[in-house]
């Protein structure tokens, strides 16, 4: 049985996220403890005042202490939690839940990644379990590079026109993040650049990949009923979808690349818990899982903002831009803010809190009357993933 859900039941009062970016002058104590404060004041609370924290970080802690320490909590349960690159939705829907249960009155979600320091790019380093010996040997960009090819060969889509698409992808983002205080890249690119850039993995070059950050964000969330003692623009959870893939995918040879099982399955499934029956007509804006521009493509078509086979013709169209009729990644996406493992989820619902909230500012803030977004994240590869989509707005009902 599908998750019965929590609309309507929870609401996020304050958020914070730090920029994103290479801080070397600061440590993952520092970072955690700005965005805790800017959430902590966002919500006109203070540390003592959260019942229970969720901490999620891939690298950068291995328990509840991790947050602990560095805010000086007293007698605070803090549960650390890790998802591959979900693992700050992870956290928010753990903190989520735990308030709608009745259990705590006021709940934190932080998310958490410093790894710029290591020397390593992404999870490289980061310890492996022993295997059967049948687990993937590719590299991330190598498995989503495979997704391009397969898409323009099932749909009849040539080489250069899913280039075209996926380099504006790219160019879509660099454009929103450049207009981002808060992006790691603040600087717009042409899709020359993208095309012209050294190759990564197949025809995946540099722009095609995502950034590599330092970086935190956070939530207050509070019983529905509870919200406006501590905001008058709260954001109300309508759906919080997870689904963890069975690693099946890179074994079936009816798996074909051009679509994510996971990600289609956990969108169905937040769009019945949030009564969203038209995503395109509905959805104001997402925020999606940019990882590689080809993941963004496909997605498009998983979550339903494409018929399969078009994304590609929506991008050239501008469908997904700040002022088309879907904006996606209206802060510039993992491709322009950054990818802290830990934080990105919660980055993603930031921006979601800022543009219904209308505190994007003049050159981000979307335009329509539409009063839902979604924000999606993955973990892990095509065949081999988990799927977080999350839906929310400032109205109840």
């Amino acid at each position: 049985m599908a998750s019965h859900g929590i609309k309507d039941q929870v609401a996020i009062v304050g958020m914070g996220c730090t920029p994103f970016g290479e801080h070397w002058d600061k440590g993952a104590d520092d970072l955690l403890i700005d965005a805790s404060n800017e959430a902590f004041a966002s919500a006109g609370v203070d540390k003592e005042t959260v019942d229970a924290y969720w901490l999620g970080t891939a690298m950068s802690g291995m328990s509840g202490m991790a947050l602990a320490r560095p805010l000086q909590l007293s007698g605070k349960p803090v549960t650390r939690v890790e998802n591959f690159c979900a693992t700050g939705a992870e956290a928010l829907r753990n903190a989520a839940y735990a308030v709608a249960s009745g259990a705590y009155d006021v709940a934190m979600a932080i998310g958490v990644e410093k790894v710029k320091d290591s020397g390593y790019q992404g999870l490289v380093g980061a310890a492996k379990t022993p295997t059967d010996g049948t687990g993937r040997t590719l590299t991330a960009a190598a498995m989503y590079a495979m997704c391009a090819p397969a898409y323009g060969k099932k749909y009849g889509v040539s080489d250069e026109e899913v280039r075209e698409a996926l380099a504006r992808i790219s160019v879509k983002n660099h454009y929103n993040g450049a207009r981002n205080p808060r992006a790691q890249f603040k600087k717009e690119i042409t899709v020359e650049t993208v095309c012209n850039a050294p190759l990564m993995a197949g025809n995946l070059g540099v722009y095609d990949c995502s950034g590599v950050a330092d970086g935190s964000a956070a939530a207050v969330i509070v019983r529905a009923q509870d919200a406006h003692k501590y905001t008058d623009n709260p954001i109300y959870i309508k759906a919080l979808s997870f689904i963890a893939g069975n690693c099946s995918g890179n074994a079936d040879p009816g798996y074909d690349y051009t679509w994510f099982p996971e990600i289609h399955a956990s969108g169905l499934e937040a769009y019945k818990q949030a009564g969203v029956t038209d995503p395109r007509g509905q959805i104001a804006m997402a925020e999606v899982h940019d990882c590689f521009t080809p993941a963004e493509l496909l997605i498009y078509e998983d979550l339903g903002f494409a018929e399969r086979g078009t994304a590609w013709k929506e991008v050239i169209d501008g469908t997904f831009d700040l002022t088309g009729d879907i904006p996606v990644n209206p802060d510039g996406g993992l491709k322009s803010f950054g990818h802290p493992v830990g934080a990105s989820g919660l980055r993603m619902v930031f921006e979601c809190w800022t543009q219904m909230r209308r505190e994007a500012g003049e050159q981000r803030q979307i335009k329509t009357d539409k009063r839902l977004a979604l924000s999606h994240n993955l973990g892990g590869y095509p065949g081999e993933m988990v799927s977080f989509v999350g839906i929310y707005g400032p109205d109840l009902g």
